[in-house]
């Protein structure tokens, strides 16, 4: 019998030692487990005397991991010593249990310990509901204590700090992440971005060799006046990402160079003189979304010749910031009618100039023109060519392709020029050869592009320091980046109700 009860005791407490399993009590939804300590006696908690002079005992009732989906209540009989220190201030004490109680506990300490990671992981409500799923019953609030009372997460001094800003609400209020980049783990979370608060981060941290940060000014000079023996590292994939914005404003500027990809169709002679010429617009007066494009743009440009300014007058409108700014750009409505809002997009998009200009040199068979563009990367079907030959052969209007959009060019231009297709290089050639300015941008971006994949810092002129060292260094946020993403899902899990101290928790430790 004595070793059946070793092998349950090791069993149902493999963590605790000195515990006496009495009985099991095995019902259809609950265990209940009564236990006792066998140690001789036990020491104050205050002074530290071992006793074991029994004052009295009574029953404790401990909440226990669930069992095979049954609750488990473990009640642990325990005793109340007399303290053998005169001097002592405290006369009686309980007997605590190392890795089972603690002072004043309703649970176990796996118990505990399971919680807190359900509550790490998912919060307040979706952690009660999973925790219910698992046979463990605890209120939204509850489940959170235990996260609230861990304690802070000491860190060595990082050698390597990534910085980057997160958003608790969007557009309003900001706070800063820090990320240890080469262990690529969270050290730290402040509520604010504030000139003073990084700085006084790293001030209180000598040991930071290196700052891996955007292009954001602020950060630059709280790095500059917290840590200035810290190398600052640019990230390039910000660089490439605010050249690519910066090449794609650039091609819009010259849209109009553009054209010169559509091959020219002449007008058809009209049957009778009096008879009006069709407009140039691509949508003719009295369409419905021309019309709305039109109004839009009216309003949008007379709120901001009154003062207004584009986040008010997104505010006004009901509109994005974007299709504000988008309109805003245009100096007449027709600049915004590129042909991508009136139609969807196809795969024989990108195939019409070809085709326009073999129907200009005369190839009008529909068959050969599938199969010369399939090699060409086309997975379309055949009828969709049909389809389009036989609008240009019975349209009473000229039918051809629109010019490719600034944001495609400007994909040509940034990507390398092994990945674009034979059709994209001929087409980006003839935009070069008919816009000097767009043939400059080209160079000018693929020579940044080598600098940037091949760490040629050296290239830049001194006075970039923070971005010859962010094409230099093997150092980027790209981590950073990714934990400011986690931040983002642990809000939106949070309902956005959680504060910043849950929040910092949740980052830290989970």
């Amino acid at each position: 019998m004595e070793e059946v009860v070793l092998r349950l005791e090791e069993l149902l407490f493999p963590a605790v030692a000195d515990i006496a399993v009495l009985s099991v009590d095995v019902e259809m939804e609950k265990v209940r487990l009564d236990a006792q300590c066998t140690t001789a006696g036990a020491a104050c908690p205050d002074c530290g005397a071992c006793s074991n002079r029994v004052h009295s005992s009574y029953p404790r009732l401990l909440a226990d991991v669930p069992s095979a989906g049954r609750s488990v209540v473990v009640q642990l009989r325990v005793r109340r010593f007399r303290c053998r220190n005169t001097e002592c201030p405290r006369r009686t004490f309980v007997e605590q249990m190392p890795g089972l109680t603690r002072r004043h506990g309703q649970r176990t300490e796996r118990l505990r310990s399971t919680l807190t990671s359900v509550g790490l992981a998912l919060a307040g409500r979706a952690g009660a509901r999973l925790a219910a799923v698992l046979g463990m019953s605890i209120s939204r609030s509850t489940i959170l204590r235990p996260v609230d009372v861990l304690p802070e997460l000491e860190v060595p001094t990082p050698r390597v700090v990534g910085v980057d800003e997160y958003a608790t609400r969007k557009g309003r209020h900001y706070g800063t992440v820090l990320v240890d980049v080469e262990t690529r783990r969270p050290i730290d979370l402040l509520p604010d971005r504030e000139a003073s608060s990084l700085a006084v981060w790293l001030a209180q941290r000598p040991g930071v060799e290196v700052i891996c940060r955007d292009r954001a000014p602020f950060f630059a000079e709280d790095a500059a006046a917290g840590a200035p023996q810290a190398v600052q590292v640019a990230d390039r994939w910000h660089l490439w990402h605010n050249l690519s914005e910066a090449a794609e404003r650039a091609v819009a500027q010259h849209r109009h160079c553009l054209r010169a990809l559509i091959p020219a169709v002449p007008d058809p002679e009209p049957e009778h003189a009096s008879e009006r010429k069709p407009s140039s617009s691509p949508w003719p007066t009295g369409h419905r979304f021309a019309e709305r494009t039109r109004t839009k743009h009216a309003i949008i440009h007379a709120l901001l010749a009154a003062g207004h300014s584009k986040r008010s007058v997104a505010r006004q409108l009901g509109m994005s910031q974007n299709t504000v700014l988008r309109f805003s750009r245009a100096d007449k409505p027709e600049d915004l009618f590129d042909g991508q809002w009136q139609n969807r997009t196809s795969v024989l998009d990108e195939y019409k100039i070809y085709l326009d200009d073999r129907w200009t040199e005369g190839c009008t068979n529909a068959w050969k023109l599938w199969e010369e563009i399939v090699p060409l990367g086309y997975k379309g079907s055949y009828q969709r060519v049909r389809a389009y030959l036989y609008k240009k052969r019975t349209s009473p209007q000229p039918v051809a392709a629109r010019p490719p959009s600034p944001r495609t060019v400007a994909g040509w231009v940034l990507r390398r020029p092994e990945t674009l297709t034979e059709l994209e290089q001929l087409q980006l050639k003839t935009v070069r050869t008919h816009c000097p300015e767009l043939d400059a941008l080209t160079r000018h971006v693929r020579s940044f592009a080598v600098m940037l994949t091949d760490r040629q810092g050296e290239r830049l002129p001194d006075w970039l320091d923070a971005v010859i060292a962010g094409l230099t260094l093997p150092w980027n946020s790209g981590v950073v980046e990714g934990h400011v993403n986690r931040i983002k899902m642990l809000k939106r899990q949070m309902f956005g109700r959680a504060g910043f101290d849950l929040l910092r928790k949740r980052v830290l430790l989970a």
